[in-house]
């Protein structure tokens, strides 16, 4: 069952953005970016255009694709991650390894509509997320109208989030650019 803040310290963030600081601790970090330091990078390239971030998926990818197993690394990980979204780990079908190098942010997007439930553990560095209103591209909206950001929250290190209802599928989110070498693991199930 998934855990939220009193009140008056809930961050402001759109209705099903579960966040916890200090999921993991210092040691599990460690050990994180140890086992990390033997993954295989590649560049992400969507929709044509090659991302600034370097990842390794794991799992089911984007087109529903195998990408390898999970390494053993991951496992007690996404065994948390699921115990505190209340699903069975297995349910996490993909996993996925960002680096974020100084500089680096992640566009405005909302995930594939394949996957479901995102969760996403941050390492060595902060960062800030923001959301607005997702915008089908088939909307009637003037395309040139401006949107802004309706909620922001900074992750730190070592906490996790889970994106689930409304954040999932009526918000859009996206990563500024990092001042400081990032890592995050993110987790998805499928529909």
């Amino acid at each position: 069952m998934i855990a939220e803040l009193p009140g008056l310290f809930r961050p402001d963030v759109p209705s099903g953005f579960h966040y916890r600081e200090d999921f993991i601790n210092k040691s599990d970090e460690v050990a994180l970016l140890d086992a990390m330091a033997g993954v295989a990078f590649s560049e992400f390239e969507m929709r044509g255009v090659v991302a600034r971030r370097r990842v390794a998926f794991f799992g089911e990818s984007y087109d529903r694709t195998a990408a390898g197993a999970l390494p053993e690394f991951l496992l007690p990980l996404r065994t948390r991650v699921a115990s505190w979204a209340g699903v069975e780990p297995a349910a996490f079908a993909m996993a996925l390894i960002n680096e974020y190098r100084p500089g680096t942010p992640i566009g405005w997007h909302r995930d594939a509509p394949q996957y479901d439930i995102v969760a996403g553990v941050s390492l060595v560095s902060t960062c800030r997320m923001r959301f607005r209103p997702y915008r089908s591209p088939s909307s009637t909206v003037s395309k040139s109208a401006r949107r802004m950001a309706t909620h922001e929250l900074v992750l730190t290190p070592r906490s996790a989030y889970l994106m689930t209802g409304d954040s999932r599928s009526a918000f859009e989110h996206h990563i500024p650019p990092v001042a400081n070498l990032r890592y995050s693991i993110t987790f998805r199930t499928l529909r």
